[in-house]
């Protein structure tokens, strides 16, 4: 596996335990992203690097995560009917933090739209969907810290899923394998993990929009 791991019992250090924040694996310029599918739709992204085939649809809209353990949680650590495969995808940096412009909350947030309408408008017209939810122990158990995760849509999930992709990996084999030997008997003494630490957004409105902690 190309991933950069890390012993579980040292993840958390230096990683804020509360608040909003961004969690993923940086590769220079670059980013990893995680999804979950069946094994069709798999086989084919991982011969092509890209996402097409006919086990795929560009009509639906399809989610990403950044955050290692929160796909772990989303997924059941690959166990999930048509999650169970997990693949890392990477992108540049510079088009991930064009989703972030792009996005708007599946919720209203009084104090990003003002208004309810100009919510129902902004997300009318959005193809990205923003999303901040409980991050996750390995052992599925809520922590205070909050995890992101977007969903495509159109145009803009074409262009993720093609143009965009700098190297898709299938890490089925690390994720169940961590699973079966240490998550289902509570050793997370032994785990290892994807080595995580906070992707730097140092656009002022980009920090309002996402309401990023400090």
């Amino acid at each position: 596996m190309n991933l950069t791991t890390i012993p579980y019992v040292t993840y958390e250090t230096g990683l804020p335990q509360s608040g909003q924040h961004i969690l993923g694996q940086l590769r220079g310029e670059n980013v990893i992203v995680y999804q979950a599918f069946n094994p069709q739709i798999v086989d084919y992204a991982i011969a092509n690097q890209r996402f097409g085939g006919p086990a795929y649809s560009f009509s639906r809209m399809s989610w990403i995560k950044p955050n290692f353990l929160w796909m772990m949680y989303r997924a059941g650590w690959a166990k999930k009917e048509n999650q169970q495969k997990i693949l890392a995808i990477e992108i540049s940096l510079k088009n991930f933090e064009t989703l972030l412009e792009k996005a708007v909350y599946s919720s209203f947030q009084q104090a990003v739209y003002s208004t309810r309408e100009k919510w129902e408008d902004s997300l009318a017209n959005s193809e990205v969907r923003l999303q901040w939810d409980p991050d996750h122990s390995p052992t599925g158990s809520k922590l205070e810290r909050r995890a992101i995760q977007l969903g495509l849509k159109g145009d803009t999930l074409k262009l993720f899923a093609t143009d965009w992709i700098v190297s898709i990996e299938d890490i089925t084999e690390f994720v169940i394998e961590q699973d079966h030997r240490f998550v289902e008997k509570g050793e997370l003494d032994k785990l290892t993990v994807i080595k995580e630490q906070v992707i730097p957004i140092s656009t002022p409105h980009l920090i309002s929009k996402l309401q990023l902690s400090s």
